[in-house]
């Protein structure tokens, strides 16, 4: 009896040891299999936070600006072609959309800005290129080109059909714009490369701004005009009887090897020494309004259309053909240096006398 009850309890003893053992073993188990459920939940989460990092948006110079940086700009342009580059800048700024502020006017003509400039009333402006060049001699060296916004825009429009070379303007009158202005010298230039003196072998009468030229080529079948884009189309949908008989920038390559520039990018030394920083951004600005413009037809000729720059329906056909653009650096630079020099050769007073020094030219 006694050994059976000796029996009985290793029997139980064993027992006991058996199922320690399988709980010991179960909970190692365990262990073993949340150890590598938390490494694979550990290795998501990396993922996702890797990826987060990747999805993020970088920190750019804009992002870094603070509010210190920023600044209110009083801009202007003019109404057609070197004013619609900036309408998209322009548009953003009225909603809060620009880290700068820009207070922006459009003008009917380059004698405003002019008076604007030398006052201190306007900081930064987009005005014809032999103009800033003049600017910068009225004001002592005081302002700086940084870009060029607009190439040749210029055309010569009539109901003839017996235009058909430079030559053929001989005896005939132009009513055009821009006295004193690129378009002046630009046609003056080649109608004597072309061996016509203007006032002697062809009257130019002037008009203060192109909207009069159109409309008198509207309500006329016998007139030859030179109109800048958008004014070309403004005319040709207006009168049927009209088309473009000479395209002034071709005409310009053919008598001169450089760029025929229209429209410039100017600011006062002291808006640009006072926070240049604020300055950069606003040429990035101009630079994507530039961009946007030129990718985005029927919203620029919108926005166009409610600044006062150029009414919708032309600016829609037009806006293609207006070479507008956004050029700085060296690039810019040279191509403005070679044409002001072109220009200073016809006549020095096109350029403000003499031709700039190197500091002219805002280059980064």
């Amino acid at each position: 009896m006694e050994r059976l009850k000796n029996v009985m309890l290793l029997k139980r003893m064993m027992t006991v040891v058996m199922i320690m053992m399988i709980v010991v073993l179960s909970g190692a188990g365990c262990a073993v299999k949340k150890s590598e459920s938390d490494e694979k939940n550990e290795t998501n989460q990396q993922a996702i936070t890797d990826t987060a990092k990747e999805d993020a948006p970088q920190e750019n110079e804009s992002s870094k600006m603070t509010k210190e940086d920023t600044m209110e700009y009083r801009v202007a342009v003019l109404k057609g072609p070197t004013g619609i580059g900036f309408v998209k800048a322009w548009d953003d700024s009225e909603n809060s959309k620009t880290l700068n502020t820009y207070n922006c006017t459009a003008y009917g003509t380059a004698d405003e800005i002019t008076a604007g400039i030398i006052k201190g009333d306007i900081d930064l402006a987009a005005v014809p290129c032999n103009l800033a060049s003049v600017l910068y001699q009225k004001t002592g060296g005081k302002i700086k080109i940084a870009a060029i916004n607009t190439l040749g825009v210029l055309y010569i429009l009539s109901t003839s059909d017996e235009i058909k070379s430079v030559e053929d303007l001989k005896g005939k009158t132009i009513y055009t714009t821009g006295q004193g202005t690129t378009p002046e010298y630009t046609l003056n230039y080649i109608l004597k490369q072309n061996h016509l003196t203007p006032g002697e072998d062809v009257t130019i009468e002037y008009k203060s701004e192109a909207a009069e030229v159109a409309a008198l080529m509207s309500e006329s079948d016998d007139v030859i005009a030179m109109l800048p884009q958008p004014y070309v189309t403004t005319v040709l949908q207006k009168n049927e009887n009209m088309k473009i008989v000479l395209d002034m920038t071709k005409e310009w390559n053919q008598v001169s090897d450089e760029t025929l520039v229209t429209g410039v990018v100017i600011a006062r030394d002291e808006v640009i020494e006072k926070n240049e920083k604020a300055f950069e951004q606003f040429l990035t600005d101009y630079e994507n309004s530039v961009q946007f413009a030129t990718e985005n037809l029927e919203e620029t000729a919108k926005m166009a259309d409610s600044y006062d720059i150029i009414k919708e329906a032309v600016a829609k056909q037009a806006i293609p053909y207006c070479n507008i653009c956004f050029i700085k650096g060296d690039e810019m630079k040279s191509t403005v240096k070679a044409f002001l020099g072109v220009l200073y050769e016809a006549n020095p007073q096109s350029v403000g006398g003499e031709e700039p020094d190197d500091d002219f030219y805002y280059v980064k």
